[in-house]
């Protein structure tokens, strides 16, 4: 494909790509300065455009480490937009891909302005990436390929924001105030907002897409003052910001943790932000291993907080599930799901290791507030003999006879529950989209019992149909067996987009999706058909409600 960085595109009004000017790259104008991008091919063979790497806030680094990102000085000349920009600090194979000055934006269009000719804007579809806000990116060429919605006619944008540490370390003081991840996104959305146009995006249809970490970001836009008006309609898949785990006003212990795994004092904390503002970033990635209680758990161990007011523009300023109960957020259209079996993987990682299922079985009452993330709650004791006895019984764990309840415990407290809180809250102000993906397919982020076999549709799963992934998943063509999925997933996500109902797709057989109502929690089951069904684990989400209630509105 070197061959298309020679080729610059022209584009008519309505019209797909068409090739002009040998010897000239794709160059945008935007009111920091030009650059110039490159040209890549679609999952079906489509042209589009394709600039990465974009800075959209300037590096992190010195003083400006844990605080909130400034936005982007402009530049002279054209930028080079023509690769990805380098992931945030991580662990990593390659060292050279991953540098502090990481916030970087990828945009890919298949129309742009240019001199004489008039486009129609699209809707643009932001995609922030999952990884429990310690690990991925938003790289074209890793966790966020655009090949398959680039079939459709949306403009994509995908970011970085800071991870693990220098993303979310939160002390309750000014030094690190903390949310400093989730403040990159909202400077990337305030980007998106004022040059999107230059793409030939729509400033004024944003579709927020998120995974995981990015769907639990999304929601928690959806609430804070800082996000008002940069989007118009969320995608959540698989996350929320609203569930058992408390939202606290800082993360101290956190940060002594790492102070100590980085010979900085503790005692006083302005002392050890400063040391910790003097190391390497590559040492924070080094150290990421180290910061979990076991075995990379608790997943989620950064969270948002409810930041304490020292004069800075504070992403969030009361808890989350009280500003949802108060009808204090955005009310706009929402896609919202699971997949059906979501964290099978962590539950046989503790199975399979005989010193990790023993020290499961002979601490539970130790660890499950921990791994299943209610460990503040004063009746956290009660509460875990519950969770014991509905999900796993007194037996001693095994492999065989505990696999789907240790399954449930995972999938439920990291993920479910708190897509079924959301929804909850949700729906009855706003039109809410609810689906369970169920489809299996041949390439899975998880094998079970062996490697060739899909334990079922696990996290991440759905992402092979909306984006490249080559690590796990090759693209898929036309004659492949997923192609009906792919098609499925981007028609109604870029119809949702464009129109706020997944049900306005193009070319394929309408879902007749319904939105979930006060009597019927509907949900689409994609699968093999698309089916609409109702009470999405009913049994499993409403013996959680009954553990974690929701609290009273003052």
């Amino acid at each position: 494909m070197h061959f298309v960085a020679l080729l610059v595109l022209v584009v008519q009004f309505g019209a797909h790509v068409t090739f002009a000017h040998p010897g000239q790259a794709p160059i945008v104008h935007t009111g920091l300065g030009s650059i110039r991008g490159t040209i890549l091919e679609s999952r079906l063979g489509r042209k589009f455009y394709a600039f990465r790497g974009i800075r959209y806030a300037n590096a992190p680094v010195g003083n400006l480490r844990f605080q909130a990102p400034q936005p982007v000085d402009a530049w002279n000349g054209t930028l080079d937009a023509t690769e990805d920009g380098p992931m945030c600090p991580q662990p990593a194979l390659n060292r050279s891909d991953v540098s502090e000055d990481c916030l970087r934006l990828n945009v890919y269009s298949s129309v742009i302005p240019g001199e004489n000719i008039r486009i129609a804007p699209r809707d643009v579809l932001v995609y922030l990436h999952p990884g429990g806000f310690y690990v991925f990116s938003g790289q074209s060429k890793n966790n966020a390929g655009p090949q398959n919605l680039m079939d459709q006619d949306v403009v994509m944008v995908t970011i970085n924001y800071r991870l693990g540490s220098l993303g979310f370390m939160s002390t309750g003081t000014k030094d690190s105030p903390g949310n400093a991840g989730f403040k990159d996104q909202v400077m990337a959305l305030k980007w998106v907002r004022d040059h999107i146009s230059a793409f030939g995006g729509r400033s004024d249809s944003v579709t927020l897409m998120g995974y995981s970490a990015g769907a639990l970001s999304n929601t928690l836009h959806m609430v804070s003052p800082m996000s008002k008006g940069l989007f118009h309609r969320v995608i959540v898949m698989s996350a929320s910001g609203v569930s058992q785990v408390q939202i606290p006003t800082d993360q101290i212990e956190l940060a002594e943790k790492q102070a100590l795994l980085l010979n900085c004092s503790s005692t006083e904390i302005s002392k050890m932000v400063d040391c910790l503002r003097e190391k390497p970033a590559t040492d924070f990635a080094d150290s990421l291993e180290a910061m979990f209680v076991l075995s990379w758990n608790p997943v989620l161990l950064w969270t948002a907080v409810v930041e304490p007011d020292f004069g800075q523009e504070r992403f969030l300023i009361e808890d989350p599930t009280e500003s949802f109960l108060k009808g204090n957020f955005a009310k706009v259209p929402v896609i919202a799901g699971i997949t059906q079996d979501e964290f099978a993987g962590p539950a046989v990682s503790f199975l399979r290791n005989e010193t990790l299922r023993k020290e499961l079985d002979a601490n539970f009452d130790t660890l499950a507030p921990v791994l299943f993330l209610y460990e503040g709650y004063l009746n956290r004791l009660d509460i875990t003999r519950q969770l014991r006895e509905k999900f796993l019984g007194e037996e001693p764990l095994s492999l065989n006879r505990s696999l789907q309840g240790l399954n449930y415990l995972f999938a439920d407290s990291l993920i479910g529950f708190a897509v079924h809180r959301f929804v909850q809250l949700v729906a009855p102000h706003t039109p809410v989209y609810q689906y369970k993906f169920s489809y299996v397919g041949r390439y899975s982020f998880f094998y079970y019992p062996d490697d060739r076999t899909p334990y079922g549709a696990v996290h991440h799963d759905d992402l092979l149909y909306l984006l490249s992934i080559p690590s796990v998943a090759p693209i898929f063509n036309a004659t492949d067996p997923e192609s009906k999925t792919v098609e499925r997933l981007t028609g109604m996500w870029t119809a949702f987009a464009r129109t706020g109902d997944p049900n306005a797709v193009q070319g394929i057989e309408k879902p007749n999706w319904t939105p979930v109502t006060d009597q019927k929690d509907s949900y689409l089951n994609i699968g093999e058909d698309l089916k609409m069904e109702a009470g999405l684990f009913t049994d499993r989400f409403s013996f959680w409600d009954h553990l974690f209630p929701l609290p009273a509105v003052n």
